[in-house]
């Protein structure tokens, strides 16, 4: 089954003049207009055979999906590796217009130099969200040096489903097929094209959830440990988007975490499971994640090298011991 990764659940941040600050144009960036063509069905490739985009379809939940393997495999034929690139781009851009097609006439793909925005979202606000995507891969960027990686030339994707049946129903697909989740308003897809899936809110509303869900993106090369992927992630959200946390809060939530955590619930953490509870473990595990996080992330060049050893199978704990001079129970 295809990993995921989980995100925070949407938060409630009020915050318009967010809104109205993405929503403005910025100079030189051009008015993209939102695609409304028919879906094609061939792709040409110079030198070889079309790709056939409605055989390699699959129904998902009333979703169209995408073979993304038949597509990587057509595309390795292509000339030379730029086409071969082009060629993916390509097909992921005919994906996401087939799939437009089955959300309905109110839905549209916003296009820029580094993002696509599948939503119905009005055409100002779509272009706002496409602007702010590509602002944050570069923050992103900066602010995790030696672990953000976007590929170069690759667009991000976010798909914005209208309801949060349509939203579970696209991404049960990705889910084993038995299980308690956890709900969440955001996650990012890494599963033959990333992309991350949101649910229809005002535009203020979602930029923490975006920020999230790109830092995965920008980490996912590393495949690290769930605990260190969420602490990034939600340190990341906390410092490039309008999140506040009142004090009164944080001292309730500290509360919880000391009648929570126990010998048997952090081997739940470490191993990851403690993330996909469905109880207050949940909210805890991603609380527990930023606080580590934020502490190793104080020397920032020991932990790129911490992150950059880590393995998923032990946890992250070779690396601690290694990196950081202690076991996961010292940390």
């Amino acid at each position: 089954m295809r990993s995921v990764l989980l995100a925070l659940s949407l938060l409630a941040i009020p915050v318009l003049w967010t809104l109205f600050r993405t929503s403005r144009p910025r100079p030189g960036e051009p008015n993209a207009p939102a695609t409304r063509e028919a879906p094609p069905t061939l792709l040409p490739l110079r030198g070889g055979a079309p790709f056939d985009v409605v055989a390699h379809l699959f129904d998902g939940e009333g979703m169209p999906i995408l073979d993304f393997d038949a597509l990587e495999k057509w595309a390795a034929t292509a000339a030379t590796p730029q086409e071969a690139r082009d060629a993916i781009d390509r097909g992921r851009r005919a994906w996401l217009i087939h799939f437009r097609a089955s959300m309905g006439p109110a839905c549209a793909l916003t296009e820029i130099s580094g993002a696509w925005v599948l939503s119905a979202y009005p055409p100002r606000v779509a272009q706002a969200a496409a602007r702010y995507i590509s602002g944050t891969r570069d923050r992103i960027a900066r602010l995790l040096p030696g672990l953000a990686h976007f590929p170069e030339g690759e667009r991000c994707i976010l798909v914005v489903l209208d309801s949060q049946e349509d939203y579970y129903r696209y991404v049960a697909n990705y889910y084993p097929d038995e299980g308690e989740f956890a709900f969440s308003g955001g996650m990012f897809i890494n599963a033959g094209c990333p992309h991350f899936v949101a649910v229809l809110a005002e535009l203020a509303l979602l930029e923490p959830v975006i920020t999230h869900e790109m830092t995965h993106h920008s980490l996912a090369h590393l495949d690290l440990p769930l605990w260190p992927d969420e602490g990034i992630a939600v340190n990341t959200e906390h410092q490039l988007s309008t999140t506040h946390r009142h004090p009164q809060a944080a001292l309730e939530l500290l509360a919880k975490h000391h009648v929570f955590w126990t010998p048997s619930t952090m081997q739940e953490f470490w191993s990851g499971r403690s993330f996909h509870r469905t109880d207050e473990g949940n909210e805890l595990s991603y609380d527990l994640a930023r606080g580590i996080v934020g502490l190793i992330g104080r020397e920032w060049d020991t932990f790129v090298r911490f992150a950059n050893a880590a393995q998923r199978a032990d946890g992250g704990a070779s690396a601690a011991r290694t990196e950081l001079g202690m076991d996961l129970g010292g940390l």
